[in-house]
């Protein structure tokens, strides 16, 4: 049976597996299912239909899987969907998805979610993922794997951010930020290459010294973008890293505001 504090509120649905811990006055909703090894500290809450893996812990006064706050959301049920062994800290929000985002907000596994950052409707995170405290994911963001957000940063809707990505502190993004690249300022901009996130994922030196001339050619040159890339993807053809990079910006270019999952012509209501 999971160990359950006698102040604790657990509804009667709720699916716990036979190890979680819940602390003092915390709250778990009817629809929430739950895998090995979790835990619930002091008023945490985890509410909506929520579907959370193992080894997962959130701390005191974080609420995961709220309603999304959203004007479009009418009370449907839709989902959140968490990985393995996260971290969500004190304050910490994580919304469900919209019917019209396709119904889920999800996460990948080995993520810390620092002190009051914030996940909401329909964002999609991938794996090693980290927001510091008080960062800020509109709807419909994308973060994918090894993504670094620091404090107090804030990301506009249907934005992507890049794989191995380092996004400085109280930074404001507005456009996708590529792959491997340190971003940082108000407005944003592209600083260098993220050596240090690149070298933690595995990647070679060989690698780092062929994105790091991606970087020159792309943002210290005088080629227009087009161009660049054109150039890269000829002198690096076997390098899948600077493909990554370069197809990213393509995608990028398409979209709305060189947001690549925003249709140009959206109409946002």
């Amino acid at each position: 049976m999971p160990l359950v504090h006698p102040t604790a509120v657990v509804s009667d649905g709720a699916r716990l597996a036979d190890d979680v811990h819940v602390g003092p006055y915390a709250v778990i909703g009817p629809k929430v299912r739950m895998g090995r090894g979790c835990r619930i500290e002091a008023h945490g809450v985890v509410t909506g239909s929520t579907r959370i893996g193992e080894h997962n812990r959130i701390h005191s006064h974080a609420v995961i899987g709220s309603d999304p706050q959203d004007r479009k959301y009418r009370g449907e049920e839709t989902h959140l969907v968490v990985g393995d062994r996260n971290v969500f800290r004190e304050g910490v929000t994580v919304n469900t998805g919209t019917v019209q985002g396709g119904g889920k907000t999800q996460i990948g596994s080995r993520c810390a979610f620092l002190a009051n950052s914030h996940v909401a409707h329909d964002c999609i995170v991938g794996d090693h993922v980290l927001l510091a405290n008080n960062v800020m994911l509109a709807g419909h963001v994308r973060l994918h794997d090894r993504a670094t957000i620091n404090g107090g940063a804030g990301i506009h809707h249907f934005t992507t951010v890049g794989r191995c990505v380092y996004v400085g502190g109280l930074t404001r993004i507005t456009r996708d930020v590529p792959p491997f690249m340190i971003v940082e300022g108000h407005p944003s901009r592209v600083r260098g290459v993220n050596v240090i996130g690149i070298k933690r994922a595995g990647h070679s030196e060989e690698t780092i010294l062929i994105l790091k001339e991606a970087f020159r050619t792309l943002y210290r040159s005088d080629l227009v973008l087009k161009d660049a890339m054109e150039r890269l993807e000829k002198q690096f053809s076997g390098c899948p890293e600077l493909l990554e990079l370069v197809s990213f910006l393509r995608a990028s270019e398409l979209g709305r505001q060189g947001r690549q999952f925003e249709s140009p012509d959206r109409s946002l209501k």
